[in-house]
């Protein structure tokens, strides 16, 4: 008899963790060529953020009228919250991924947990240890290699993905505000229908027609970034956040390989060790924020 192979759950969500990275990775190189207007005219970044959103959206819907979950009780203030923050930083990287190499601004983006950690302290009363501290100066230094201020090779666009960066570190603060009881399905459609509200208001005043070809490439952003985020859901459901979180920091990884495959972008040897520091000291924030979490439900239980 054959035996039926089969991976484990732990696995499994490496590989889920793994494909979320490739994809996200996707939609900022999806996002450069609309910016840069590649088979039409260029794209403003709201309306390549409008076209994530609402494309996204419109794939959830059929799920949601098949699954059909239950609105009610919803904390709609950290929704909206959070969904209009997470506008604004997608705008930003989107509009930074336009100007720079891609493996740069997915890198400078992975500055938000040093925002988040920053604004924890007053808005959820975390206490933060001089471990963190130091992993968040080790990522700034990073941010500092690939970025060189006052030099010739200052990157102006690199502001633009260090707003991303914040915008998207207030985003988490209000992601850990919602119940871990919040249904991850009810979730994504509240994020992404806000956020195709938000954005497509905000379009309105730069709206281009974009080419059929663009068109196509608007609705494969929605489409992969929704995928993306389910790939992310079912990872944390097989396996620990710890385990699999290291992962998504290969993003900016697959986002070198896309831009050197379609750009002709190379990664310079700076970049990689800037893009290498950055990694690392987020990678030990993400460690020593669930070590903290994990010390606090021991003293709770």
């Amino acid at each position: 008899m054959s035996r039926q192979f089969s991976l484990s759950p732990r696995v499994q969500g490496l590989l889920l963790m793994l494909g979320a990275a490739a994809l996200i990775a996707a939609t900022s190189l999806m996002a450069k060529a609309l910016g840069r207007g590649l088979g039409g005219p260029e794209l403003h970044p709201a309306q390549v953020s409008a076209g994530r959103f609402c494309f996204a959206f419109a794939t959830l819907v059929p799920i949601l009228i098949w699954v059909r979950p239950s609105f009610r009780a919803v904390p709609w203030p950290v929704h909206i919250g959070r969904s209009f923050f997470g506008w604004i930083g997608v705008s930003f990287l989107f509009a930074a991924a336009a100007q720079m190499p891609l493996a740069d601004a997915n890198a400078i983006s992975f500055l938000s947990p040093i925002v988040t950690m920053a604004l924890s302290i007053p808005f959820l009363g975390e206490k933060v240890g001089p471990k963190r501290w130091s992993a968040a100066a080790l990522s700034l230094f990073g941010a500092l290699v690939l970025t060189r201020p006052g030099t010739e090779a200052f990157q102006p666009a690199a502001v633009l993905a260090l707003l991303s960066a914040f915008f998207m570190g207030i985003e988490v603060i209000f992601i850990k505000k919602l119940s871990d009881g919040e249904p991850p399905l009810r979730i994504l459609a509240i994020n992404n229908g806000i956020g195709a509200s938000i954005s497509l208001t905000v379009a309105a005043f730069f709206w281009i027609a974009p080419s059929p070809s663009q068109w196509l490439l608007l609705a494969a952003l929605g489409m992969t970034m929704v995928t993306a985020q389910f790939c992310f859901i079912l990872s944390m459901q097989r396996a620990d956040a710890s385990f699999v979180i290291p992962l998504l920091y290969a993003t900016p990884v697959f986002a070198a390989l896309y831009d050197y495959a379609v750009f002709d972008q190379p990664l310079t040897a700076l970049s990689a060790v800037g893009v290498a520091i950055i990694i690392t000291g987020a990678l030990i924030l993400v460690r020593r924020e669930r070590a903290a979490k994990l010390r606090a439900q021991v003293r709770k239980d």
